[in-house]
C-alpha cells in the first residue's frame, strides 16, 4: 500500500502536534492499567472494554490477589468470577472470555502471552485493540491502539476521516512515525480525559488548538 503523501506544510503541522504532546505528557511508555506481568495486563485490558481504566484498576487490585495465577483464572467458577468483576460491566461475557483465554494460554502457549498480532487475536475476548495494548506495553512492538479517545481526537486533528477503528489504525500508522505509535495512544487518552472530551471539549484551554482542524473549523 502506498504511503500517504502530505504536503510540507501539513507535515510541519503534524510534527508540531507530536512535539506538543511529548512536551505536555512526556515520552514514557506506560499504560494506565495496573499490572505486574503480561497475563495480568491481558486480563485487565479485557475488563477495560466499555469500562474506565480507573474502575478496572479498582477491581483488579483485589482480583489479582484472589486469582494469583493463570491456573486460578482457568479453574475459576464462572458465577463467582462474574461477581468479582461485576462492576466492570458485561461481566458474564468477560468472565467467560477470561476463563477461556487463560485455558488457551496454558494449553497452547505454556502460560506465556504471545507477541504476534495473529496469535493474540485468536484468544477469547482479544481483538486488535487489546492485542496492540499487549504488543506495545509488554513487547515494545510499535503499535497503535484505537480506543474511543484516539478515534475522536484523531478525527478532530484531521489525522483521519475514518470511523472504523481498523481503518483509523492504518491511517495513523501511515501518518505517524513508528517511535510515536505507542506513545500516541497514551498521550491522547490523557488529552481526551482532561480537555478534548466527547461533549463540550475545552478548546480554549487546549495546547493543540492552533494546529487543530476541529478548533479552526
Amino acid at each position: 500500500m502506498a504511503k500517504r503523501r502530505v504536503s510540507k506544510k501539513e507535515q510541519e503541522r503534524i510534527d508540531r502536534i507530536l512535539d506538543a504532546l511529548n512536551l505536555e505528557y512526556g515520552s514514557n511508555v506506560r499504560t494506565y492499567l495496573h499490572h505486574e506481568n503480561a497475563w495480568q495486563l491481558l486480563i485487565a485490558t479485557i475488563l477495560s472494554a466499555q469500562c474506565t481504566d480507573q474502575r478496572v484498576n479498582i477491581v483488579t487490585k483485589d482480583l489479582f490477589q484472589k486469582y494469583k495465577s493463570l491456573e486460578d483464572f482457568a479453574n475459576a467458577d464462572p458465577a463467582e468470577l462474574e461477581q468479582d468483576i461485576h462492576s466492570t460491566g458485561f461481566y458474564k461475557n468477560k468472565a467467560k472470555n477470561i476463563i477461556a483465554c487463560a485455558n488457551r494460554l496454558i494449553t497452547e502457549y505454556n502460560g506465556e502471552v504471545p507477541r504476534e498480532l495473529e496469535e493474540l487475536t485468536t484468544l477469547a475476548g482479544v481483538g486488535r485493540k487489546t492485542a496492540n495494548v499487549i504488543r506495545g506495553n509488554i513487547y515494545n512492538e510499535p503499535s497503535i491502539v484505537v480506543d474511543t479517545h484516539v478515534k475522536r481526537i484523531s478525527n478532530r486533528l484531521g489525522f483521519t476521516k475514518e470511523e472504523d477503528p481498523v481503518k483509523i489504525e492504518f491511517d495513523l500508522m501511515d501518518l505517524l512515525p513508528r517511535e510515536q505509535w505507542i506513545l500516541y495512544n497514551i498521550q491522547i487518552i490523557a488529552l481526551g480525559r482532561s480537555i478534548c472530551t466527547a461533549r463540550n471539549p475545552i478548546c480554549s484551554a487546549c495546547f493543540l488548538k492552533e494546529d487543530c482542524i476541529y478548533y479552526k473549523g
